[in-house]
């Protein structure tokens, strides 16, 4: 299933923590198709002085979607992720994947909702996001 994440940091070497994650996707996902340049933001949803990179990937996953989720929040993890946001409380952050879209499905849970809910008021997501997909 051709799949869209959404990676994002704002703590210590960016690029280096995007471009890890990336690799730990494509080991334990799929096969990365495509990758949006870096896009550089300020924080959404909170107050912070560290700006985001961020970055937009097509893949080709053979994973159901909570076991996808499972996957990416276990690399967040390994990568030093200590807390998910909670209650809409958003706070700096080693990396965040999001799936944004998963082929066509809808789904609408607490703990998973594609596409992502939040995406087309996110520059940061929309601007990468369209790059890859044209």
């Amino acid at each position: 299933m051709k799949t869209y994440l959404g990676l994002g940091s704002n703590l210590g070497d960016k690029k280096v923590n995007i471009d890890t994650a990336i690799r730990k996707i494509a080991v334990v996902v799929g096969d990365v198709l495509r990758r949006s340049d870096y896009c550089v933001s300020a924080p959404w949803g909170f107050e912070s002085e560290h700006d985001f990179v961020n970055v937009v990937i097509c893949v080709e996953t053979a994973l159901q979607p909570f076991e996808l989720l499972r996957q990416l929040q276990k690399i967040e993890k390994e990568l030093g992720r200590e807390q998910k946001s909670a209650g809409g409380v958003y706070t700096d952050r080693i990396i965040d994947i999001d799936i944004l879209m998963y082929g066509d499905l809808v789904i609408d849970l607490p703990e998973l909702k594609v596409p992502h809910p939040h995406m087309k008021e996110r520059d940061f997501v929309m601007k990468p996001l369209n790059e890859i997909l044209g």
